[in-house]
């Protein structure tokens, strides 16, 4: 049989999928887990999800798994109170080693501090078990593209946040050199040490094509192909190799007008792929779309059974009139113009950016005199991408009442610490140059390398709390990171808003030798921003979230973990879209997936029986603000007009009503 070399490789160590959210990584890391255990049943192989909305328990279904394959859905959190408990100690003392910093001033910074949570706790594991030989091969479920990109790019973070542990024991080795005559590596230096071998051992790995591959997994739809040609450049740019691409989900061609739409576009976005990188057809391989969820460990092991390579298929027509018109069920109101934030959530690949972006140029239609701003905070960003107009990290004009900005997070934050290292250079600069204050001066100058995780995707946010507080715009629509990541944002605020607290008590505190007028001032901007945030956000007036999924288990399964966590943390999410739901038709398919689908749809109907729930059916794809503006003006029902419009009485029965008559008229 005809499969990927990476399926039969006994020389990978470590062996990644990654790619947008929801195009099927997990269960091609599944899928491949099982094979490559089941292949060489005297070798030990881990599966590890990094992804902090774990799929892995979902779709393995509690199936039993060979015996010499672990899996694991790695908790970052849980890994870090191990790492900070057993290194505690030694980090507080390299710390007061090297700077006029307290033990105090030490434990809270490092109590906050340890950057790219998810990310760097992820890499030093998967580095540990690598040095350690404790699997003949790693296989990682990585989190969706742009938290993947920073764990490959943790390399370079590691280091500087090893180098800011270095630059705090550079001045006991000075001082011990200088009055002893001598200095003598100890236990905290041969831990810096192990730390920068670990670092640059994992890298060296994830360069070298016979011991490491990285598998992105695309479906063949603008999005999802534009964002793996994105993906693959930064890869190329990092040095890690890339041999083959899987493109999942490939509809058949037949004569039912559903997949004949589907099919027809596919080749059309892989012929644009194949021009757009150095990749050639023979680098694809194709897994057609199956009637069945993928899900239980036969199901997986069955999975790369049909995997052909791909090919462009000349005798499919190179145009044709396919069209599929938009169809939508159970329509909410459409939100008023009270409405502060509304934030779109849920899995990758659900559809959250497009309805997202339909729902702000519907809004902007709607609400004439209003100013409505569309942004997202995604790593990954998808705004261009959609509504095919260039959005960058500055508004954008877009249309009448509309305005977009892809928020650049990374920039942010490197503004936050360029803004820093000046204020740092101009105050230290007028104190006497002795030879405290040089090694003091580089200690505080990586105080920012020591800064919580998630700073800059927070910043991103205040960001646009301060658009909101200048007043220029009335309706913020944002399109947020996969679930996961939106659930570790949105619960950041307070330990960002406790690291601010620290930070302007060691500016307090040691006021006689630090004057940082500049990035005190740019503090307490974020600080009011996180204050107007945390407001908004548990203000059901003001503020909703509208989740995105789909009808299939895996993504009800993350559905409940998002909506439960809104739940906890006091935030409005009444509307629930069931979105790319397939038309009922003749077809053997398509009659196979509404039949599945429909399974799925009475469970969310069952657990979530007091949110509204709308169905949105797999259409043409909606690209651009006129096909936009047709989206959104069917997904909502028309703004009432009249006295009832202002009785919130009127809203709740109606929806209510809406939602019993709807569930009784289809199901019951």
């Amino acid at each position: 049989m005809l499969a990927p070399s990476f399926l039969y490789n006994r020389d990978l160590q470590v062996l990644l999928f990654g790619g947008k959210g929801g195009v099927g990584k997990t269960t091609c890391a599944a899928a491949a887990a099982l094979i490559i255990a089941r292949e060489y049943p005297q070798d030990s192989f881990l599966l590890i999800s990094t992804d902090p909305a774990h799929s892995l328990a979902d779709i393995l279904g509690g199936s039993l798994t060979p015996p010499n394959l672990r899996i694991l859905e790695f908790n970052a959190q849980e890994c870090l109170a191990s790492f900070k408990a057993m290194h505690q100690k030694r980090f507080r003392e390299i710390a007061s080693r090297g700077t006029f910093l307290d033990e105090d001033d030490i434990s809270r910074l490092l109590d906050l501090s340890l950057p790219g949570l998810d990310e760097l706790m992820a890499f030093l594991e998967i580095s540990k078990w690598v040095e350690d030989r404790s699997y003949n091969s790693i296989i990682v479920d990585t989190a969706p593209t742009g938290h993947t990109l920073n764990l490959l790019s943790m390399p370079e973070l590691m280091l500087k946040w090893i180098q800011a542990l270095d630059t705090l024991l550079a001045k006991h080795r000075y001082m011990k050199e200088h009055f002893a005559g001598s200095y003598e590596r100890d236990d905290l230096d041969r831990f810096v040490e192990e730390l920068i071998t670990r670092v640059a051992n994992l890298e060296a790995l994830l360069h070298n094509p016979i011991r490491s591959r990285f598998v992105p997994v695309m479906i063949a739809e603008t999005l999802s192909t534009q964002e793996t040609t994105m993906l693959t450049n930064k890869l190329e740019r990092l040095k890690i190799p890339v041999l083959d691409i899987v493109v999942n989900k490939i509809s058949p061609q037949s004569e039912c007008p559903v997949c004949k739409y589907v099919h027809y576009n596919q080749m059309n976005e892989l012929r644009k792929f194949i021009r757009n990188t150095h990749f050639s057809w023979e680098d694809l391989w194709a897994v057609p779309l199956c009637p069945r969820e993928i899900r239980g460990v036969e199901s997986l092991a069955g999975f790369w059974a049909d995997v052909y390579k791909m090919m462009d298929n000349d005798s499919f027509p190179s145009h044709a009139d396919l069209e599929l018109t938009t169809k939508v069920e159970a329509q909410p109101k459409c939100p008023s113009a009270e409405t502060g934030l509304l934030i779109f959530a849920g899995k990758g690949g659900v559809g959250k950016t497009t309805l997202a972006c339909a729902t702000a140029v519907h809004l902007a239609r709607e609400h004439k005199g209003k100013e409505v701003f569309l942004f997202s905070t995604d790593p990954a960003h998808s705004l261009t991408d959609c509504l095919d107009v260039r959005v960058g990290p500055k508004p954008t004009r877009l249309a009448p009442g509309l305005t977009a900005m892809e928020i650049d997070a990374t920039s942010e934050f490197e503004s936050l610490k360029s803004q820093y290292l000046k204020d740092i250079e101009t105050s230290l600069s007028k104190k006497t140059s002795n030879i405290d204050l040089k090694f003091d001066r580089e200690v505080m100058e990586r105080i920012m390398d020591l800064s919580p995780p998630g700073l800059d995707e927070v910043m991103a946010l205040t960001m646009a709390m301060d658009f909101m507080a200048t007043g220029s715009y009335d309706i913020f629509v944002l399109d947020s990171a996969p679930t996961g990541h939106l659930i570790r944002l949105l619960e950041l605020p307070e330990i960002i808003n406790q690291w601010i607290k620290v930070i302007f008590g060691l500016l307090l505190k040691y006021r006689r030798i630090l004057h940082l007028p500049r990035i005190s001032q740019r503090l307490v901007r974020i600080s009011k921003g996180l204050k107007r945030l945390r407001a908004i956000l548990t203000d059901p007036i003001r503020s909703a979230l509208y989740a995105v999924s789909n009808l299939t288990e895996m993504s009800f399964q993350e559905t409940k973990d998002l909506l439960a966590a809104s739940d906890r943390m006091g935030v409005h999410a009444p509307v629930l879209f069931l979105n790319l739901a397939t038309p009922p038709g003749d077809c053997p398919l398509c009659s196979a997936l509404v039949l599945r689908e429909l399974q799925v749809r009475r469970k969310y109907r069952k657990t979530f029986s007091g949110r509204h729930q709308t169905i949105i059916y797999r259409q043409s794809e909606p690209r651009g603000l006129k096909r936009l503006a047709d989206l959104g003006q069917s997904m909502y029902r028309p703004l009432m007009k009249g006295p009832e419009a202002d009785d919130p009485r009127v809203s709740k029965e109606e929806k209510i009503s809406d939602y019993l008559n709807e569930s009784a008229r289809r199901y019951v």
